[in-house]
């Protein structure tokens, strides 16, 4: 070994150090976020390949064709309707293309989540899904869908426009990293101004007294953190008010401060993950949460080949000005675009997860603005008795995710969603003070009406989203809908049971085929044709 060491160049080893202290690499980072995006993708897409025609096909519950002839009747024209919701199905509606088009989102998803992905790609993944958004009308009316399609645009630009591999030699756009960061600090401070102006018990910490028993879809971890000590409950909130409202603020600032502050909103969105079956929603979120993190944290956190591939690709690195000035353009139309939701995160008045633009380029966000006390639950039965009366055998309908048999564990799915398991939950919600007598009617959500004529039909297409079918052999006669409190039961209940229930009245009285109020309703709202059987 020499004893002689290699002399200090002042002209280079000095520049090359301070430049690695003061410039921060992200590309880890950018190959982390893409496979998460890629990831978020797939997952939304199988959703749709599995539930789209039963939800939204030709003969599903909400049928698009039919959506689309009344958007385009009331803005004059089907250019005009595509003008005001910009939808690939515009062209083509039927069942074949839905799930085409959600096997190809998939196959595009895939191949991102496994390592390929160019700005092509991202924005025909953008495209696919905002055209499913436009036409799923209920079903997609969640904050996450407008929340996908904004982080989906912004990966575009994180991405170079040809060259596939997963470690590209254009370097990542800071500009880019930066729309992410604007991104994560709305959706955390947006989710945490509504709940603060919300409900009561977000300010006097007794929010989750209530939320692990009556969010939307449970898993089996929310019964266990329920029955956790009132001192945990209160600091949980407690930890929700710092992250969302305190910690978003450090993304703006350098170093260490924001990698800290992107791995406790991260580790948060874990920790929500754990709680409770929330769709892809906190999955998503965590995207722009890893835009804080650059390449000095995932370089002790991963691999070292990773750290190998960055630094080669760093080295060989190709810069190139038409990334910047892309997203330097697209930087100013988020500018432009973000004023609306800037003053709806303001305002006293905030509105949760609405879009100001049609494209869904920036929006505001927001999450459990209220906290619902007690829950309910509508449940579905029929019965192949020759009159409906109480007596007869009733059975029940049972849903794959949300509760109903009482003796069933919640099933843990996340980060896939049901979509028809979470319209139900909403159809349950009281609308003032919890009160049942405020509970929505079947006339505030007409697709129940038509839910329950499929199954008077023992519909194959809307039986697929059911856990079962109580009636193999033939239809029954009649279908109701009853509502139910439930609790979760001790956990030291000595039979098993995870909720216990009690009858507190029906929703939907009898429906036969040939109950004149039920045809006359579906014809009415233009879902069945007159004298439909």
């Amino acid at each position: 070994m020499s004893l002689v060491s290699t002399p200090f160049n002042p002209d280079t080893d000095g520049v090359t150090t301070l430049k690695r202290k003061s410039a921060p690499t992200y590309w880890i980072t950018r190959f982390v976020l893409l496979r998460l995006t890629g990831f978020v993708y797939l997952v939304a897409f199988l959703v749709a390949a599995h539930q789209i025609v039963p939800l939204i096909g030709h003969e599903g519950l909400l049928p698009a064709d039919r959506f689309l002839q009344r958007v385009g009747q009331h803005f004059g024209s089907k250019a005009a309707g595509f003008s005001n919701l910009p939808s690939l199905f515009w062209w083509n509606v039927s069942d074949a293309w839905l799930l085409g088009a959600a096997w190809v989102g998939v196959g595009l998803s895939a191949f991102v989540m496994c390592g390929f992905a160019n700005s092509v790609i991202m924005l025909l993944l953008w495209a696919l899904y905002m055209s499913f958004v436009h036409v799923g009308q209920l079903w997609y009316s969640y904050g996450w869908e407008t929340q996908l399609l904004e982080t989906g645009f912004i990966a575009v630009f994180l991405c170079p426009l040809w060259d596939p591999r997963p470690f590209a030699r254009t370097p990542p756009t800071g500009v880019a990293l930066w729309l992410y960061r604007w991104l994560i600090f709305r959706i955390m401070l947006g989710a945490g101004l509504i709940k603060i102006r919300g409900d009561e018990c977000w300010r006097d910490l007794s929010a989750l007294f209530y939320h692990y028993e009556t969010q939307p879809v449970p898993n089996p971890f929310s019964r266990y953190l329920h029955f956790a000590p009132a001192w945990f409950h209160k600091s949980g909130v407690v930890v929700n008010h710092l992250v969302e409202l305190v910690v978003p603020w450090f993304v703006f600032l350098p170093g260490v401060f924001r990698n800290v502050s992107g791995v406790l909103m991260a580790g948060f969105m874990g920790g929500l993950i754990i709680s409770g079956n929330l769709s892809f929603l906190n999955w998503l979120t965590i995207i722009p949460c890893l835009a804080c993190i650059d390449d000095s944290v995932w370089r002790r956190l991963l691999p070292g080949c990773f750290s190998d591939w960055a630094d080669r690709a760093g080295a060989e690195q190709t810069p190139s000005r038409a990334p910047w000035i892309a997203g330097g353009v697209f930087a100013v139309v988020v500018a432009w675009l973000s004023v609306e939701p800037v003053k709806n995160l303001v305002s006293p008045r905030q509105a949760m997860n609405a879009s100001f633009d049609r494209l869904h380029l920036v929006n505001t966000y927001g999450a459990f603005g209220t906290v619902g006390r007690e829950r309910y639950e509508i449940v579905f039965e029929g019965t192949d008795a020759p009159m409906a009366v109480e007596s007869a055998s009733w059975r029940e309908y049972e849903f794959k995710a949300k509760p109903g048999d009482p003796m069933r564990r919640p099933p843990l799915i996340t980060p896939y969603h049901y979509r028809l398991d979470w319209q139900i939950w909403f159809a349950a919600i009281p609308g003032v003070h919890y009160d049942l007598r405020t509970l929505p009617t079947p006339q505030h959500y007409p697709w129940t009406v038509h839910f329950v004529w499929k199954l008077l039909h023992n519909d194959a297409g809307t039986l697929s989203l059911l856990a079962g079918n109580p009636f193999p052999s033939a239809p029954p006669r009649y279908v109701r809908a009853l509502v139910y409190r439930y609790k979760y039961a001790p956990l030291a209940s000595e039979d098993g049971r995870w909720w216990t229930r009690e009858r507190v009245g029906s929703w939907m009285p009898p429906m036969s085929l040939y109950t004149p109020e039920l045809r006359r309703f579906l014809e009415s709202a233009g879902m069945i044709e007159k004298d439909a059987l």
